[in-house]
């Protein structure tokens, strides 16, 4: 049903899957590499468990963020978006289109470059997180 990876951090965390966090969970499965807010996890997730309510959705996903199953993101609507955690060291980047909203990931590190020149500089990096904001294709010919 769920990945191993994600069981293990569950179990580790001593996190009790209800039927309410199984349905949400299994959103962020079903619908992997996409950035979903708590209101698209709540749509879909109420076709397998109708009575849910937004607070059970918004606890559940911050929780499993805190666990390293899901990944947290703010975007420019100053909302935040979730997507299932791919277990990649630190690099995670979005191009997000200004028409129409659309998140894009962009899997390259791109910029290893600017990581290696920081280093020899004496910089030890962290974290990074890169967001384009553009035209999507679609977009830009209209």
């Amino acid at each position: 049903m769920f990945e191993p990876g994600i069981k293990e951090k569950i179990e580790k965390a001593q996190y009790k899957l209800t039927q309410q966090r199984k349905a949400v969970l299994e959103v962020m499965q079903d619908k992997q590499g996409e950035h979903l807010s708590a209101e698209e996890v709540l749509q879909e997730a109420r076709k397998k468990v109708p009575n849910l309510g937004i607070a059970t959705v918004y606890r559940t996903l911050e929780r499993l963020a805190a666990i390293e199953v899901l990944y947290k993101t703010i975007f420019e609507e100053g909302k935040y978006r979730f997507e299932l955690s791919d277990q990649a060291e630190h690099q995670h980047h979005h191009i997000i289109c200004m028409a129409c909203g659309k998140i894009y990931e962009v899997d390259e590190a791109m910029l290893d470059s600017l990581e290696k020149h920081l280093e020899k500089e004496g910089f030890e990096i962290v974290n990074h997180q890169l967001k384009i904001y553009a035209y999507c294709p679609e977009c830009k010919e209209k």
